[in-house]
This record gives structure tokens, C-alpha cells and sequence, in this order.
């Protein structure tokens, strides 16, 4: 019984060290990479710890380095990426090429169950960081943001897609340009011409990781 009796204040001690280490598997979540999706759709990614990667982005569009973002510029960025996405050069995004960018170049766009869908198709783990879900910003229903509006500037689902304004399936470079302009006014909100990246709001993404910021 005496031996019982002397087991107890080293187990107790033994319990409190447990606590205070913690179970690996329960530590908190540290930094993770992290992904901007362009207004034109493009994907930029940085590695945990680095700059959030709009910058990256901002830096690649501002043709001059001025700090200015023009509308000739954001349209140029555009017609840059269109390009990029026009694999056979015919002067259309067609389906084929959509399913591409949304499958291959940033699947990040779409809802996190069809990213699961996909990986289990491929026989991988898929849909997405679930570090992500702790840390990403709710909205007023309080549903998560999910798949491209959780990585961008403006709250469109489907960036390259939804430029497809005649519905036919694809989207010809007036369309594309036409989304650039929609895009650009949404974002110069005090009608300036250009954009800073100051001024720019944060992605739901960014605020998960760096916190809200004021403007």
C-alpha cells in the first residue's frame, strides 16, 4: 500500500509535465505558404514566412515602378495572362484550357470539395489547409470564404470563367479585357486612375495570417 501511496506525487508530477509539453499533434498551427490570386486569375505563392504575395504580384504588373498601378498597366496584365492561357493560340480561353487553368495552374479557385474531388480522382489527399479554415475570416453567415474570393482582392468565384460574358463557352480577349476594366473600377474605388498597393484591400487569406489591417 505504501508503495501505491508513493507512486501517486510522481505520477502527478509526471501528469503536470504532460500538460505543459502538450500533444505534438495539438501544437499550433505555425506558418504555412500562402497563395494571391491576381484579378486576371493568375496564381502567385509564397513560402511560410515569407511576404504575403500580393506584392509579388503588384510588382510584376506595375510595368514602370512607379508605386502605380494604371489602367493600362492592370489591363496589360490581363492580356499578359490571357496569353499565358491560350495554350493553342487561337485566340480563345475555350473549355479545354479553362478546365486547365482550374485544374492544373490554380485549383486553388475552386470550392475546397471539388478540390477534394479532384485529389481523390488523381488518388491523392486533397482540399486544401485545414490550417486555413482555423485561421481565414468568416463571413456574416458565418460559412468560410472558399476557393478563388479566399485568395483575392474582389469576391469573384471562378476569375477566368466568369469573364465569359456572353456564355458560350469561352471568352475571346475583348471579354477579357472587358472583365480587366470592371475589375479595375471595383478596385479604384476614389476613382484616382490607379491603384497602390497601400490602398489595396487584403485578401481573406492575408488577413488569416497577418491580421486586419487598417487602411
Amino acid at each position: 500500500m505504501r508503495i501505491r501511496l508513493s507512486l501517486v506525487p510522481a505520477l502527478a508530477v509526471a501528469a503536470l509535465l504532460g500538460a505543459c509539453v502538450g500533444d505534438p499533434d495539438r501544437q499550433a498551427p505555425g506558418p504555412h505558404p500562402t497563395l494571391f490570386i491576381s484579378p486576371a486569375g493568375k496564381p502567385f505563392r509564397a513560402a511560410a514566412g515569407r511576404p504575403y504575395p500580393v506584392a509579388a504580384w503588384f510588382a510584376e504588373a506595375d510595368a514602370d515602378h512607379d508605386g502605380k498601378l494604371t489602367r493600362e498597366e492592370f489591363r496589360a496584365d490581363f492580356a499578359a495572362f490571357f496569353k499565358l492561357l491560350d495554350v493553342n493560340h487561337d485566340g480563345f480561353i475555350d473549355g479545354q484550357e479553362i478546365a486547365r487553368y482550374e485544374q492544373e495552374v490554380a485549383p486553388d479557385v475552386l470550392p475546397r470539395l471539388a478540390q477534394a474531388q479532384q485529389g481523390e480522382a488523381r488518388g491523392e489527399r486533397s482540399g486544401g489547409d485545414p490550417r486555413r479554415l482555423a485561421e481565414a475570416p468568416r463571413l456574416k453567415n458565418g460559412d468560410f470564404y472558399d476557393g478563388a474570393p479566399e485568395f483575392s482582392l474582389l469576391n469573384v468565384s471562378e476569375p477566368v470563367s466568369s469573364a465569359d460574358l456572353n456564355f458560350d463557352g469561352k471568352i475571346s480577349l475583348a471579354e477579357f479585357m472587358t472583365a480587366a476594366d470592371r475589375r479595375f473600377d471595383q478596385l479604384d474605388k476614389d476613382r484616382l486612375g490607379y491603384l497602390t498597393l497601400a490602398t489595396l484591400p487584403q485578401t481573406p487569406e492575408q488577413i488569416g495570417v497577418e491580421g486586419k489591417k487598417r487602411r
